[in-house]
């Protein structure tokens, strides 16, 4: 069965039984701080168990891509050593939200499996919750009991909380699970060890192909449990797993999800799957970590050095290194690759195929950059082979090779023991350690209980329609981080402030109680549904009214920050064409930044054309058109722009200024007129195929303007006011240029007086003509000095000092023959005496030069010259 037959199946089955089938969510998490990528199916679904919010359907079906790199579920190591393991994975499921329970998902998992997917009941294991005395949970004998009406006792098995119990994180929803086994060893294999005996044993052959949890807790920060408001299904099936058994294979990679991408590896490479087991890991690696690689670019996530954009780098370099390693690959490959991987998974992820052209040049930019990075770390390793003491490498050096150069440590023990030199393994570890502490201590966070004074179905927000109301807490709770010290997180019945999100930073402002306390508001936030306000402290009396108030100000200014990306983006798409993207905004009230999709630079007339149009549609005075709760599909089909990797409901929220119409949720201006005016201040790359736009508007622009005049007032007044001050900087250009001319000239003539008298001053060190003396050049005159007398003499040894606006540089000369028979090298030269200077420098064996701010450490400096070649 072909694995796209294998999803149809599932959805079909359990769309019988009234089930809605929903898209996968981004596997990039943007509104919970406790998770970097979506690692379950239940994600996107978790402000329903938590009561946060009413879901659409109580029955819903989906596959769910899935990243496990970080954090609790982390298989990045074991990814390509073994067959089962995956970075990205698929995570079929169903989901009853306060509906169905234990029954319904068991007998419905059972049929599905066996007489659906016709695979053979005597392979399959089943295991339950035995309880948990630590938490005080009793055995689940209600699903012990349903399973052991439709499977044999003897394949019934007990799981501890490791296993049977499961939770997300630290803290949230969780439940009792069921989990079904199957084993697929031979029938021979089969009759010397029971498959019972090696149910979560971690054999490559007896897997766990399908999670039942029953979520029916909420784990607390102080580590109790509490009842969800109701009880909920969250299924998870493995689906590169199920596809390994309905296909015949002992492998997920020789399942079809994997074969077409092994194949193109082959041919790319020129390499063998199966017949090498280094080269066989390497091509797992390889294909697991594109898929993983892909989909996050075609998410939203682009490779960086921070945050998911660090993890998904990391994932890229790892695949990287290991084609360079074991498939003989110095040039990039990989994004060779993605065209095979769009053509297979379209049809179930339409983003890999609309987002192709920018996954391949991300890919490949960043292959290219990496190589090179593994070039210099081999060469910075050779480095500290010869200069090594013993035949072991510390681990210090190595960790510095892989923190600050991005060398894998697995590369650097490998050819360490290639050569025959150890690693200080343990010493390695230890510095990793201290970097890990160090990170987490600078992000660590910890975040109390919530305090709920009532209960509250959904917060609603109002904000689009007023910056002050009256409000009740609901909730409270503390939290601490390195970052912002202690604060409180405070949720209210209704709130005018913005939270953060769609790029656009959170409101500030105060509440007010009625005997006039005032507490400040320092952020919004979003996390699980709830609108979250950061706070330094908490009303004396939490219960009660309060009135809420969002500063006016931060909020006039983000808005038209705001609605001015939408017109950017409009200009764009008319200047440059329908390929542009937004790829990522940053909204705040002083300024905004805009990314998006585009292959080169833009020119100066592309982007006075693009600041033209937003100030046409500015002078315009498009009035907002917005419109709240559209059906999503219906405000598609009237022209709304959606954004990949945003996450959107099944209703929706357009704003529209005249032609540019999208999909938002963000604080908007009443009138293009209100946005003043629209400066650009910068553009440049942020990865391949990805440009950003930074830019001001309104306050911003007219400080800019202002700014402006006082800078031009200045230099007309240093022009002393003519009427033409751009006819009168050309003349100081142009008269500029020619006294530089005559300068040069001069230093010119000066230089070759010079070259005469300094010849008749060498001095005769054994064989070597030796002078260090200072000069009154410029530096390209002392360059061109040099090399004429390099020119002219043999055995050569020059040292130049000048001084120049209150520094003091250093040029060394050594004739080529001297360099290389007397094992002489001017950069090494320059960079000892440039101690003297308190300096340094650098060049090549034959010509180097060192600037330094002591200019008084000149004699100094040619006197150690003297020393350094007479031992010599």
């Amino acid at each position: 069965m072909k694995s796209q037959e294998v999803r149809e199946r599932f959805f079909r089955f359990f769309e019988a039984r009234k089930h809605t089938v929903v898209p996968s969510a981004p596997m990039v998490v943007k509104d919970d701080p406790t998770l970097m990528f979506t690692n379950a199916g239940m994600n996107q679904f978790k402000e329903y168990f938590l009561g946060n919010r009413k879901p659409v359907s109580a029955r819903v079906t989906d596959t769910q891509k899935c990243l496990r790199v970080s954090g609790k579920h982390n298989d990045l190591e074991e990814v390509g050593k073994d067959t089962y393991h995956h970075t990205m994975f698929e995570m079929l499921g169903n989901w009853s939200f306060g509906d169905y329970f234990k029954k319904e998902a068991i007998g419905w998992a059972w049929e599905l499996l066996t007489e659906v997917f016709g695979i053979d009941r005597e392979r399959l294991y089943v295991t339950y919750f035995e309880g948990a005395a630590d938490d005080n949970l009793p055995e689940d004998g209600e699903a012990k009991t349903l399973w052991e009406a439709i499977v044999p006792a003897d394949r019934v098995l007990p799981g501890n909380k490791n296993d049977n119990f499961w939770e997300m994180g630290e803290q949230g929803p969780c439940g009792p699970c069921s989990e079904i086994h199957i084993d697929i060893r031979t029938d021979e294999e089969r009759k010397k060890v029971p498959g019972s005996a090696l149910v979560n044993k971690d054999h490559p052959q007896v897997v766990e192909i399908w999670n039942l949890v029953f979520m029916e807790f909420n784990r607390k920060a102080d580590g109790s449990l509490e009842k969800l408001p109701a009880r909920h299904v969250d299924t998870g099936m493995g689906f590169e797993r199920l596809c390994m058994v309905l296909q015949g294979v002992k492998s997920n990679y020789d399942t079809d999800v994997f074969t077409p991408i092994i194949r193109e590896i082959e041919a790319v490479t020129t390499s063998k799957y199966g017949k090498d087991e280094k080269t066989d890991i390497a091509i797992r690696v390889v294909a697991d970590h594109l898929r993983a690689v892909a989909f996050a670019i075609a998410d939203g996530q682009l490779p960086s050095n921070t945050g998911a954009g660090y993890v998904i780098r990391r994932i890229l370099r790892r695949a990287i290194r290991y084609g360079f390693t074991f498939l003989g690959q110095d040039e990039p490959f990989i994004y060779k690759l993605v065209d095979t991987l769009s053509s297979q998974m379209h049809h179930a992820f339409p983003e890999i195929k609309a987002q192709k052209n920018l996954v391949v040049n991300v890919i490949r930019e960043e292959e290219q950059s990496f190589l090179k990075t593994l070039e210099q770390g081999l060469v910075l390793l050779d480095s500290i082979i010869s200069n090594a003491k013993d035949h072991t490498i510390s681990g210090s050096k190595a960790f510095e090779l892989y923190d600050t150069y991005g060398f894998p440590i697995d590369l650097t023990a490998l050819i360490l023991g290639e050569r025959g030199y150890a690693l200080d393994e343990e010493g390695f570890r230890k510095e990793l350690q201290k970097q890990k502490d160090r990170s987490r201590a600078a992000t660590a966070v910890s975040t109390g209980d919530w305090v709920v004074l009532s209960e509250d179905d959904e917060e609603e927000f109002v904000g689009y329609d007023t910056l002050e109301t009256r409000v009740r807490i609901t909730r409270y709770r503390k939290v601490n981080s390195k970052k912002d010290g202690e604060m409180y997180q405070v949720v209210f019945n209704l709130t005018p402030f913005y939270p953060e999100g769609g790029g656009q930073v959170g409101d500030k402002g105060y509440i007010k109680a009625a005997n006039g306390d005032v507490v400040y508001i320092t952020d919004t936030r979003k996390e699980n549904n709830l609108i979250i306000h950061l706070t330094k402290n908490l009303p004396r009396n939490t219960e009660g009214s309060f009135t809420a108030v969002v500063d006016a100000n931060q909020r006039r200014r983000t808005s038209a920050n705001h609605s001015a990306t939408h017109l950017l983006h409009q200009a764009l798409r008319v200047v440059l064409g329908e390929h542009v993207e937004q790829k990522g905004s940053s909204v705040h009230n002083n300024h905004l930044r805009f990314d998006f999709s585009h292959f080169s630079r833009m020119t100066q007339e592309e982007l006075q054309q693009v600041e033209d149009f937003v100030n046409a549609r500015i002078r315009e005075q498009l009035p907002l058109e917005e419109h709240r709760n559209t059906p999503y599909q219906q405000a598609l089909e009237a022209g709304a722009m959606a954004l990949f990797g945003e996450k959107y409901g099944d209703t929706v929220r357009t704003v529209r200024f005249g032609e540019s119409m999208e999909l938002c949720g963000g604080t908007h201006v009443k009138n293009t007129g209100d946005i003043w005016h629209f400066i650009i201040t910068g553009e440049g790359a942020v990865a391949a195929g990805i440009r950003r736009i930074e830019a001001i508007t309104l306050d911003a622009a007219k400080e800019y303007f202002t700014s402006q005049a006082e800078i031009f007032g200045e230099v007309k007044a240093a022009l002393r006011n003519t009427s033409d001050p751009v006819k009168a900087i050309t003349a100081l250009q142009e008269e500029n240029s020619a006294l530089k001319k005559q300068l040069e000239a001069l230093m010119k003539d000066k230089a070759g007086n010079l070259k005469k008298e300094l010849a008749g001053s060498f001095e005769h060190i054994g064989n070597v003509r030796f002078l260090a003396t200072t000069v009154d050049l410029d530096t390209p005159a002392v360059k061109d000095l040099v090399f004429e007398l390099g020119r002219e003499h043999e055995n050569l040894f020059v040292l130049l000092a000048t001084e120049q606006q209150g520094k003091a540089v250093l040029t060394c000369y050594i004739s080529k023959e001297l360099a290389s028979e007397r094992d002489l090298n001017a950069g090494k030269v320059v960079r000892e005496l440039g101690k003297y200077i308190n300096g340094g420098g650098g060049g090549q064996p034959f010509f180097a030069t060192a600037g330094g701010k002591r200019p008084e450490g000149i004699p100094e400096a040619l006197e150690h010259a003297r020393t350094f070649i007479a031992s010599k």
